[in-house]
């Protein structure tokens, strides 16, 4: 390799780490928010904190649309800033708005009508019911902030700052963590404190990112067309989403099946999984920018390289999850329960976990490749194909012939392994990169 191409190749590295690394602490902040609220409200009693629990469960659903918004708005603005129009990478982020503001009203709306019905089938104990019910219908006035959070950080990745979601939502989650136990206890607000301080975070964060599209004067009238178009990209990235919950949702379903320190053990590596995946998403997020800039600038070869340079990146943070989560096979089951036959069971499902972790890395890159270029629909159709055609089958197997977590955990692994060969196969043909502005 030339000096040239060594310097070339240490800017980008330098330059998806510029991306990546704020975009993993906006992607953590809210989860750790959740924690401390958690530990706040668990220590009102065993019926608080199964309100929040089951309040919080349905409040996801508001935090998956988010997630689906902000991906779909990275791509969709990185190619026009690519083409070097940022105004209309601005106007993305100002439909997308648009968007989030009416889903999150709808949400709102919703919530006021079916909290009470909704608690009560996922809670068994009528007072936990009740709690969640009312807990529900005070926190989700944030969504509508919330969901304008996850517009704002779209528009921004795609634009490639990073900087300020980092202090916007950063900011907003200490506030509202610092906020919490005050109104929780010396207030004297108890459960509806916990849903007060959830609205702050969302709302003012909502209102930051609100702030800084208006501060770009970009046009902020709707237009439907562009909505529209926004709607499309979201139902691929839904349906996806959707496969994903099912599996998650099965896996549990079938490990349950096999006894309580099956399905304990099975709960600590899938949520260690999770983490892996948050911290893994912050690749997928820069490669989201870099590519829909590179296309819509109309650079193929850059397109490309940013492609193989994410992979890379993607693995080797994957390898040094494993090398971890092997290095702490005997030490991290421990701390989430000091149950025997937990740690048995978990002992069963360590390889397995710690096996799929360097393919979990590049297939995370990928996606965050595939969806900076638009090619939801591929995505989304491998991932049922993966679920439906793997996935599924082989855990309900699992179950039917008693192969307990490993059948489980196979299955995991298969969904993983056929994303991974859809994945390199598109990347190594041409039909994904398509130049221009649009898709």
């Amino acid at each position: 390799m030339s000096p040239s191409a060594v310097i070339a190749d240490r800017t980008l590295t330098r330059r998806i780490a510029a991306l990546a690394l704020p975009a993993l602490v906006v992607l953590a902040a809210e989860p750790l928010y959740v924690l401390v609220d958690t530990a706040v409200v668990g220590h009102l009693g065993r019926v608080q904190l199964a309100a929040v629990a089951v309040g919080g469960t349905v409040m996801s659903l508001a935090v998956w649309f988010g997630t689906l918004m902000a991906y779909g708005t990275t791509g969709r603005a990185a190619r026009r800033f690519g083409a070097g129009d940022r105004t209309a990478a601005v106007a993305e982020g100002v439909q997308a708005s648009w968007l989030a503001l009416l889903t999150g009203v709808l949400l709102v709306v919703l919530a006021q009508l079916f909290a009470g019905p909704l608690a009560h089938a996922l809670a068994s104990d009528p007072e936990a019911a009740e709690a969640a019910a009312g807990w529900l219908r005070i926190a989700v006035l944030g969504a509508p902030g919330l969901l304008l959070a996850a517009a704002g950080n779209g528009w921004m990745r795609g634009v490639q700052d990073t900087r300020r979601p980092l202090y916007f939502v950063l900011g907003a989650n200490v506030l509202s963590a610092v906020l919490c136990p005050l109104l929780v206890y010396p207030a004297g607000w108890g459960l509806t404190g916990s849903a007060v301080a959830n609205v702050v975070a969302q709302s003012l964060s909502g209102g930051l990112f609100l702030w800084a599209l208006v501060r770009e004067r970009a046009p902020l009238r709707p237009v439907p067309a562009v909505i529209g178009n926004q709607l499309i990209l979201g139902r691929d990235l839904l349906i996806r989403g959707a496969a994903f919950q099912a599996c998650w949702l099965s896996a549990t379903a079938v490990a349950a099946r096999f006894g309580v320190a099956a399905v304990g053990a099975h709960q600590i590596a899938l949520q260690l999984w999770f983490f892996a995946a948050l911290a893994l998403d912050a690749v997928a997020i820069a490669a989201q920018s870099l590519v829909g800039a590179a296309l819509g600038a109309g650079d193929d070869r850059a397109a490309r390289e940013v492609a193989r340079r994410v992979t890379v990146v993607g693995g080797i943070a994957g390898l040094a999850f494993a090398v971890l989560a092997a290095a702490g096979a005997d030490v991290i089951p421990g701390l989430f329960t000091g149950d025997r036959a937990v740690h048995d069971q978990a002992a069963v499902v360590w390889p397995w976990f710690v096996g799929m972790l360097p393919f979990a890395g590049v297939v995370y890159a990928l996606d965050g490749v595939m969806i900076g270029a638009g090619d939801v629909g591929y995505l989304r159709t491998m991932t049922l194909v993966g679920a439906l055609g793997g996935f599924l089958p082989l855990i309900w197997l699992a179950y039917a012939f008693g192969w307990g977590l490993p059948g489980v955990w196979a299955g995991l692994a298969v969904f993983t392994l056929v994303r991974l060969v859809a994945l390199l196969v598109r990347w190594r043909g041409s039909r994904w990169a398509v130049l221009g502005v649009t898709r």
